[in-house]
């Protein structure tokens, strides 16, 4: 017969409270837990078109002098003057477009305006943002007169992008700034 003596019987439930105490974290580990996830699908109709993407020009650092960022419509941009270009982030993308026509239809698309403000979330700071380009082939500038173009799909799809250029004043005031264009494309 074995005797425990008292030491030996605070090390047994302190092991025993251990153990129980490890069990118990096992079991909160093996609960499950869940969230709402949201699905999305657009149909597009013959003869429409969809806005895919908005256009972002990314972070910025303004200078002691006024510049530019200019967004191409393949997604690289640059700067001049004062501007500085961050990475990271929301990033910068163009305004990406899609349709549906027929093969070898012609297209007529404009603007509502040749330039827009963006407004500072919060304020009245604004830049503008003009010299909208189009990424057909080759690429051409977008204005309110309508340009014309063929669609080259067999099935009619297609999907353009558009970058612009955004005027940044010296020593713009930080903050995100927003605001609108419209495209009007019309099929012929």
């Amino acid at each position: 017969m074995i005797v425990l003596k008292p030491f030996s019987r605070l090390i047994i439930a302190l092991l025993a409270l251990l153990a129980g105490g490890l069990a118990g974290a096992s079991a909160a580990q093996a609960q499950s837990a869940s969230t709402n996830v949201r699905g999305e699908a657009t149909v597009v109709r013959r003869l429409s078109f969809i806005r895919v993407d908005d256009m972002r020009f990314g972070r910025i650092i303004p200078g002691a002098t006024a510049g530019t960022v200019v967004l191409a419509p393949s997604g690289t941009r640059t700067s001049t003057g004062g501007v500085i270009l961050l990475a990271g982030g929301a990033g910068h993308q163009p305004s990406a477009f899609a349709g549906w026509g027929t093969y070898n239809q012609v297209v007529a698309i404009s603007l509502g305006a040749n330039s827009r403000t963006l407004t500072r979330v919060g304020g009245t700071q604004t830049m503008v943002m003009d010299t909208f380009i189009i990424g057909s082939t080759p690429t051409a500038q977008l204005t309110t007169t309508p340009r014309t173009f063929r669609i080259g799909a067999l099935t009619g799809v297609f999907e353009f992008p558009v970058g612009a250029t955004l005027r940044v004043g010296a020593n713009q005031a930080s903050g995100t700034y927003v605001g609108n264009y419209s495209i009007t494309l019309n099929y012929q």
